[in-house]
């Protein structure tokens, strides 16, 4: 079966209602695997909740960027993927097909449990020749050495990221983590020579307060082809309540948005959001958040190249 054929039934609302793939240089592509997570499943519904979310954008101008994306984004549809077989057959399965499309296009993932991320990053840095800068919104490290025994999880990625050369630890950066765990854990990013920015630090900072920290990682990603991994659980519960594991404490949408704005001329070659988990959400406030923030990363892109005269 050619890659983006296979869908969920409801999947032909695709995200903002754009066109079927062909050669837009933009495209979606969901990720529905959740086989690793560790509290609540459900994330391998995101992607056909998100782009159901994307249809209240579909003909909407970005209000910073004055533009839409629509008519340069196509949806890959869903991966097919092995969801009952082991989690390295799957990960290939995800590095293959995500190889192939960032071929293409410059590529946003919609997910899925944060574990896809590590095939992400391994057919990212092939495609670059490089290790990548990173820029990780999560409530959490995602720096275990293992997975409450398994060598391999949700919670893992960031560290195998780091330790196969796919990530420059000085060039990554960590925002809005809050989660409990071992200092070990959770300094592993900041003991690598990279930057943390945890929820804590950045309560109550917005506008001009945050122009400080949004220098500082400005400064550390530089010019390096840099990969954005949003885990929704990032945002406070209220905020996103429909995560598998949430934590109290977290930032707000506007908060992200203002990463996501201010950062979008930075060199990045490719987006995923992960770990909506539709079933455990109210008023489709965690889907709402996540399609605007698809969106606004997709019409930085946009307005990055019509700036450059492309």
């Amino acid at each position: 079966m050619a890659l983006g054929q296979f869908a969920f039934a409801n999947n032909t609302n695709r995200f903002l209602a754009c066109a079927p793939l062909d050669t837009q240089p933009y495209a979606v592509c969901g990720v529905p695997y959740d086989g690793v997570v560790t509290n609540r499943p459900g994330a391998r519904f995101g992607p056909q909740a998100i782009r159901a979310a994307s249809l209240m954008l579909c003909d909407g101008i970005h209000p910073v960027f004055d533009v839409s994306p629509l008519a340069h984004v196509g949806d890959a549809l869903d991966m097919r993927l092995p969801n009952a077989s082991p989690l390295p057959e799957v990960r290939a399965h995800i590095e293959r097909q995500a190889a192939a499309l960032m071929a293409r296009h410059h590529c946003v993932f919609l997910g899925g449990d944060h574990s896809i991320t590590l095939s992400l990053l391994r057919a990212a840095r092939q495609r670059h020749g490089q290790p990548l800068a990173l820029l990780h919104f999560d409530a959490h490290c995602d720096t275990w050495t293992d997975h409450f025994g398994e060598p391999s999880g949700h919670g893992t990625w960031t560290y195998e990221a780091i330790q196969e050369g796919l990530v420059s630890p000085a060039h990554a950066v960590q925002v809005g983590i809050r989660s409990s765990g071992e200092r070990a854990a959770r300094e592993y990013v900041a003991d690598q020579g990279g930057a943390i920015y945890t929820a804590r630090a950045l309560r109550g900072l917005d506008g001009a307060a945050l122009a400080p920290t949004l220098q500082a990682i400005r400064e550390r990603l530089g010019d390096r082809p840099a990969y954005l991994t949003l885990d929704i659980d990032v945002l406070d519960p209220a905020f996103a309540p429909g995560t598998g594991t949430p934590e109290p404490g977290g930032l707000t949408s506007a908060q992200v948005l203002s990463f996501l704005e201010e950062l979008a001329d930075l060199n990045w070659v490719g987006m995923d959001c992960v770990e909506v988990a539709p079933a455990y959400d109210h008023a489709e406030l965690t889907t709402n958040a996540a399609a605007c923030f698809v969106w606004t990363y997709l019409a930085g892109r946009v307005a990055r190249d019509r700036d450059r005269g492309r």
